[in-house]
């Protein structure tokens, strides 16, 4: 893919509430991680799915907002979707307690699919800090400059006119979302917005609370985002998958 086509990678919904030095850092960055591949190294999620969140969750349907990491470094797990692994792979740890809080929460029966994208599909926002990352490497592109990038899609959703819930597992979304100006506890400052924050669903802290957060199994993320969207006028997420 050439440079100029890059316009058609960003959606025009998305790259139309974002400033053009932010669109100027996230081409820069789509063809550094091109050119990594171009040189033989393994970078993922595949080129095409890099903005596949923004891709699936256009501005208008988002209603919530799950903030993660970087993606898997495993090759052929990422799809470009926070916490979401390709159908057939083996769910990895962290998506297996949030499902396990899925069921608990809602009583849905427990997700068989790591995959994601019917909730970005439904307006769930899923975006990883860090968009890119070198196979084998966790973390590798952090300092690359993609929270830049995803710290303005943040500040757009705050702006959204809809009522929209971030879900803020762990201290690193709960830091990117305040860089951002997303407020963990003051609700005055954007009325049809929430945050709902815990520890990180993964094994380590799934079941550790924090000194002001609860710990992730328990917290009940998934019917309070309904309750919150329900009692702002909004339709709530069907969040059972297959």
């Amino acid at each position: 893919m050439k440079h100029n086509d890059f316009a058609n990678r960003i959606p025009e919904a998305w790259a139309g509430r974002l400033a053009p030095p932010v669109l100027r850092t996230a081409s820069e960055l789509w063809k550094r991680a091109a050119g990594r591949r171009a040189a033989g190294e393994t970078v993922l999620p595949p080129q095409g799915q890099i903005f596949r969140a923004l891709e699936l969750a256009p501005p208008e349907n988002v209603r919530c907002v799950i903030v993660g990491q970087d993606p898997y470094h495993t090759p052929g797990v990422a799809n470009g979707l926070a916490f979401s692994a390709n159908p057939g792979c083996k769910i990895p740890p962290s998506l297996r307690n949030i499902f396990k809080e899925l069921s608990s929460d809602l009583g849905c029966p427990a997700p068989t699919s790591p995959d994601l994208t019917p909730w970005a599909e439904r307006g769930v926002l899923l975006l990883n800090a860090t968009l890119t990352v070198r196979a084998g490497a966790a973390g590798s592109h952090a300092a690359w400059g993609w929270q830049s990038v995803t710290e303005a899609v943040l500040r757009a959703c705050l702006e959204l006119p809809q009522p929209a819930v971030f879900l803020l597992w762990g201290r690193h979304a709960q830091s990117v979302a305040q860089k951002a100006g997303v407020p963990l506890s003051d609700i005055d400052a954007y009325p049809r917005k929430r945050a709902i924050c815990s520890s990180h669903p993964s094994p380590l802290g799934a079941s550790k609370a924090g000194a002001d957060v609860p710990a992730f199994l328990g917290s009940r993320p998934f019917s309070r985002a309904n309750a919150f969207l329900r009692a702002s006028g909004a339709a709530e997420i069907e969040w059972g998958l297959p």
